[in-house]
């Protein structure tokens, strides 16, 4: 007992040296500076089981995932990396470190960890999901339709399966294949109960809510506004309204607390191509 105590408080020490309270993530091309949450208890027991046994790649692993909780997500990128440097070849490792470059906009890295890590691994979920969204980001729409197809039947929950259904019908559509991602959505691939926001974006593409009901009064969280407001920004895109389009993309930056969020990241990009 008092060897883990004395390790608990080492690694909060450790931690207090190495990740500054809110440490700057991102800082946007307006110079918006959007930084990290204070360590959480999660990370500094994930801290405390790694200096127990270093070389633990699980163990690792943990404390990235920790690290990402709390948005500290360049120093989960490089807890990442110093599992990579004990093992070179683990997809797991690649897929956790190219998500946070994606978190921080470093699109070129997330890109080469995820397709490196696809070609080790082909039957992880979140290597394809993830590959998906940094293709889209970079204006690949057929290829990140690629990747979400791969994503969809592995889909680990329902909520997952509601996400990669919903990238998937935004990729065919931005690809020029409407035809394709309507004759996909009325497959219904994503039958299974659950309800979050990618669902009721799945509503209006199907045209069962109209887009009034996308965002309501309840909607308060930054990431769900954030989410859903990419999401009709990208409908009306589709349409080819980019007056209201970019209405809606604004109001997802907006909401600033939603910055790691793919929604607000994907609306920064859009008004970008926009002007």
């Amino acid at each position: 007992m008092f060897r883990l105590t004395s390790a608990i408080a080492l690694a909060s020490a450790l931690g207090a040296l190495q990740t500054p309270v809110q440490s700057v993530q991102y800082r946007s091309p307006a110079g918006v500076e959007y930084r990290s949450l204070p360590d959480t208890e999660a990370v500094t027991k994930a801290q405390a089981a790694l200096a127990a046994d270093r070389r633990n790649v699980a163990r690792i692993i943990d404390l990235g995932v920790a690290q990402s909780g709390a948005r500290q997500f360049r120093e989960a990128i490089a807890t990442f990396s110093r599992g990579l440097e004990i093992e070179p070849n683990n997809a797991l490792l690649l897929r956790w470190r190219g998500h946070r470059y994606l978190s921080v906009r470093e699109f070129d890295r997330a890109l080469a960890d995820l397709t490196r890590g696809s070609e080790i691994d082909s039957t992880i979920y979140g290597i394809w999901y993830h590959l998906g969204i940094v293709q889209y980001v970079r204006g690949e729409f057929a290829a990140a339709a690629v990747s979400f197809t791969r994503a969809q039947p592995i889909a680990p929950d329902a909520a997952e399966l509601a996400g990669s259904t919903d990238w998937l019908w935004m990729s065919l559509s931005r690809a020029g294949r409407a035809a394709d991602a309507k004759t996909m959505l009325a497959r219904r691939p994503d039958n299974k109960p659950v309800t979050n926001a990618y669902t009721r974006r799945l509503q209006l593409y199907r045209g069962e809510i109209g887009p009034d009901a996308v965002v309501t009064p309840a909607d308060t969280d930054d990431l769900q506004i954030a989410t859903l407001a990419y999401g009709l920004g990208n409908w009306y895109l589709v349409k080819g309204d980019t007056v209201k389009a970019r209405e809606w993309f604004e109001r997802s930056v907006r909401a600033s607390g939603g910055w790691p969020g793919f929604g607000f990241i994907l609306s920064e990009v859009e008004l970008r191509r926009l002007r």
